[in-house]
């Protein structure tokens, strides 16, 4: 049997942790440090400069290699086998083993918590440790084309089993308390959304090699403008998600900084839960046909080009599709099914949607957006998106907002009938814009289910024909736009300001999506 395997690269390896410090401001909130209970790239951040991984990106690509591991390979179609490094440490001292790999996956699955990354592990039938250094992944399908993406991404980073619980999450403190950590980073101190300062780890022996900056400190902001006045004044070296277009547009023209733009992976769209957005099946008057037609004219009346360029200033552009342009399969089926058919809004489009199906206008509808988590300009753009649904006539919309923090929690607990989310990508494949959202048991839990593309979805991840691939991913995308769970609209880039004396943002702003505090550093 042929091997298909992948081997540690050593260039990425050894050398001396760089000195000095810096200080990098964000407005994205961190949820919890454990993995098992986070799926936001306010974590995901965090998680990225502190755990190891066994699988990751290089700088400068999209593509997956070992990270702590020596190789990684398919020794079945159903078995993915990975060597780590012999010898590795925590940052407490306590060994790193494969004993700590199986503990990690084992706890992602049986937490199953609804606001983690648990739905990534799918085809995930065990884990296998049977000496110090190896680790046996049996899978339920064969032949799975993203398994080591997915080893990369939230799902990925391996604990400490003598930290974490095994059947709980386990709180942040204890985590810093336990010195948890084997990235190129640890957390020295921990103030929840304020203040967190790292220092570089000297024993990470993984890809991404030594730190390039000893101490790093990441200051929280509830106001982006204030980000903005910080990283101007020189007080912050890097402003890192999310200032406004507005802010960003006028950085560009001061000289004392440098407004950096990375490969967009990010997208905005609107989820609609099937149980309690209007004529959803939890309500009194449900009917599938009817809430169909509510959530296909909202997709009529959406001016996409009107949100990117209002509020935007054309950082976001116009997303037709569930997989955004620039990947492997993407196509644009709500652009021909909804509006006018060519990209733009239509009103009289979306009132006969509503009255085939024998809905009542205007149609209430609560609408849900976060105002502190996907930078200042949501309120802007949901005020516009609000303004666009109500100016025919056919919505009342009801618009609330709420901090995120709280949001994460109510949005899983059919709180919100519908409601704002962003989402900043795993990996790069057209797979991590499906999978998490549309199979039966996914991460929205906002209780939509369609047996045809749950097995689509399956199908794809175990096709090794790229032509045939793309077309299953075709098919999922039409199939979605036909049902219309989430409402996608935006495609964003990646932005990030840093002063004229730092360097290496360059390096991180990569297709990988994950911004690497090691990278920078200051001359």
């Amino acid at each position: 049997m042929r091997r298909r395997g992948l081997r540690r690269r050593r260039d990425g390896d050894g050398g001396s942790t760089g000195g000095g410090s810096l200080t990098i401001g964000t407005t994205d909130k961190v949820t919890t440090l454990d993995p098992a209970g986070s799926y936001d790239n306010g974590s995901f951040a965090v998680m990225n400069q502190v755990f190891p991984f066994l699988m990751n990106t290089p700088y400068g690509s999209p593509d997956v290699e070992p990270d702590i591991a020596e190789s990684a390979e398919f020794t079945a179609p159903t078995e993915y086998t990975v060597t780590l490094k012999p010898g590795l440490k925590w940052a407490n001292g306590n060994d790193l083993t494969s004993s700590d790999v199986k503990f990690t996956f084992d706890r992602q699955i049986a937490i199953a918590d609804p606001n983690g990354p648990s739905s990534l592990l799918y085809n995930l039938e065990s884990v296998e440790a049977p000496d110090d250094t190896t680790v046996v992944f049996h899978l339920k399908s064969e032949d799975d084309q993203v398994f080591p993406q997915i080893l990369s991404s939230p799902a990925g980073p391996i604990v400490d089993e003598d930290v974490f619980a095994a059947d709980a999450l386990t709180s942040d403190q204890e985590i810093v308390d336990g010195n948890a950590f084997a990235g190129q980073y640890t957390i020295t101190n921990y103030d929840f959304n304020n203040l967190v300062t790292y220092e570089a780890y000297e024993g990470y022996e993984g890809l991404l090699g030594a730190a390039k900056t000893e101490k790093v400190a990441v200051k929280y902001y509830a106001d982006a403008s204030n980000m903005k006045l910080e990283i101007q004044q020189g007080d912050i070296d890097v402003a890192w998600r999310s200032l406004s277009a507005t802010d960003i547009e006028d950085l560009r023209g001061n000289d004392d900084v440098k407004v950096l733009d990375g490969p967009g992976g990010e997208i905005r769209y609107i989820t609609f839960n099937f149980d309690t957005q209007p004529y959803g099946a939890a309500t009194p008057e449900a009917d599938p046909a009817k809430a169909l037609a509510v959530r296909q004219a909202a997709a009529s009346l959406l001016d996409r080009e009107e949100l990117s360029e209002q509020v935007y200033k054309g950082t976001y552009t116009p997303l037709y599709s569930y997989v955004p342009a620039g990947l492997t399969g993407a196509i644009e089926p709500l652009k021909e099914m909804y509006g006018d058919g060519a990209g733009a809004p239509d009103a009289a489009a979306a009132e006969q949607l509503l009255a085939d199906a024998g809905v009542e206008t205007p149609v209430t509808l609560k609408l849900q957006y976060s105002n502190d988590h996907y930078g200042p300009s949501s309120a802007d753009e949901y005020a516009l998106i609000k303004d666009q649904l109500e100016k025919d006539g056919l919505f009342t919309v009801d618009l609330q907002t709420t901090e995120w923090v709280t949001y994460a929690e109510e949005r899983t607990a059919d709180v919100f009938p519908a409601y704002q989310l962003g989402w900043f990508p795993d990996y790069s494949d057209a797979d991590n814009y499906l999978t998490p959202f549309f199979l039966e048991e996914n991460f929205l839990v906002n209780h939509y289910a369609d047996q045809e593309v749950n097995d689509l979805i399956l199908e794809q991840a175990v096709t090794a024909d790229a032509d045939a691939r793309t077309a299953l991913i075709e098919e999922i995308q039409t199939k979605v736009a036909e049902d219309l769970s989430t409402l996608p609209y935006l495609q964003g880039a990646q932005v990030a300001v840093v002063g004229t004396d730092v360097e290496g943002a360059e390096d991180t702003l990569d297709p990988s999506f994950k911004f690497r505090y090691a990278a920078l550093s200051k001359g």
